[in-house]
């Protein structure tokens, strides 16, 4: 996915260039900045040291000497004094002025720490939200691939009642499919609410009264239904980037999909995508639960309530939000996996 967050040591990214949360002296220190001259050795100090400093907001590059990198990209963060010093500008320009030097040395995949997290105290969920903010509005336009790299779970933080709200839903929809299972079968069976809520303690002597009453399919009625087989996971993704009136390159860039994943769903009626890719793409089109179920089930998936990752997902869709980053900043900070390919 051309947007991803993942948890890893920075130092030891395989990537054409990472970037370095550096000081404006460029000559090393303490946290990130000091672990990345650490692993490059001296060689990086050396060059560091023909620059002549950075001012803060922007951003040098360098070799990468003994890294398993190309490039390393110097950006100097603000450091936080309230919010109300330009900060939040600085921190953008960090970003803006770190991809664009890699997008100038050919840099296809680069690697970002969380700038001015750390000792320069910009609060985690607001230096997160510039991050992502930044860096998906360059990846609308640009093709590349970027890692915002965190070290440890106390590194990352979305905000506090972002994650409260989440909890609450996981925990309120999760045992509500958890509470008595034997329950919910029985009602399937039933199809009958009224009747199931009236005498539970009758449901399992009727669930077989229940399935012998269900009439078997005839030939007739099977044919029917091969003849009318819906559309393909493919055939329903296109129609509906044609009815939103938007470009091929809007919506995957919109799902945080690579281009050449998306060449080949449309390349390929019978593409089986995986469960994450399917979201993705019913996020990038804002589709509604409903139509996101359908869409699920032409790929052969559903939604479910015993699966936090799909409850996070149902969450946001069920508040209008359809915003493929910040789904994934809350499915990175629950430990699930991330929408997109």
């Amino acid at each position: 996915m051309p947007l991803e967050i993942v948890r890893n040591d920075i130092t030891k990214m395989k990537v054409d260039a990472i970037v370095n949360a550096a000081n404006q002296t460029l000559l090393g220190g303490g946290g990130v900045d000091g672990a990345i001259h650490h692993a490059a050795g001296p060689g990086l100090l050396a060059e560091c040291r023909t620059l002549g400093g950075c001012e803060t907001g922007s951003a040098k590059i360098t070799g990468a000497y003994r890294l398993p990198c190309k490039y390393v990209i110097h950006a100097v963060g603000p450091r936080w004094h309230g919010g109300k010093h330009g900060e939040r500008e600085k921190l953008i320009s960090c970003y803006r002025t770190s991809l664009e030097l890699a997008k100038e040395n050919k840099c296809d995949t680069v690697a970002f720490p969380l700038i001015s997290s750390g000792i320069y105290g910009y609060p985690k969920d607001r230096a997160l939200k510039v991050a992502i903010d930044t860096i998906s509005d360059f990846l609308f336009s640009n093709e590349m691939t970027v890692y915002i790299v965190i070290f440890d779970k106390a590194a990352y933080q979305i905000s506090e009642k972002l994650f409260k709200d989440i909890a609450e839903y996981i925990d309120d929809n999760y045992v509500e499919e958890h509470t008595d299972r034997r329950r919910e079968q029985m009602r399937s069976l039933l199809f009958d609410e009224e009747m199931f809520e009236g005498i539970p303690e009758n449901a399992e002597r009727l669930a077989p009264i229940a399935k012998a009453s269900m009439e078997a399919p005839t030939a007739s009625s099977l044919d029917e239904a091969i003849s009318m087989i819906d559309e393909s996971f493919s055939e329903m993704l296109l129609r509906k980037i044609d009815e939103r009136g938007i470009t091929d390159a809007q919506c995957y860039k919109k799902a945080n999909i690579d281009r050449k994943l998306f060449s080949k769903i449309r390349s390929d009626r019978l593409y089986k995508p995986s469960k994450p890719t399917v979201l993705a793409f019913a996020i990038a089109l804002e589709l509604p639960l409903s139509e996101t179920r359908e869409m699920l089930m032409k790929a052969g998936f559903a939604l479910s309530h015993s699966n936090k990752f799909d409850i996070i997902v149902e969450f946001f869709i069920s508040r209008g939000n359809y915003n493929i980053f910040e789904i994934n900043e809350a499915l990175f900070a629950f430990d699930q996996s991330l929408l997109g390919a």
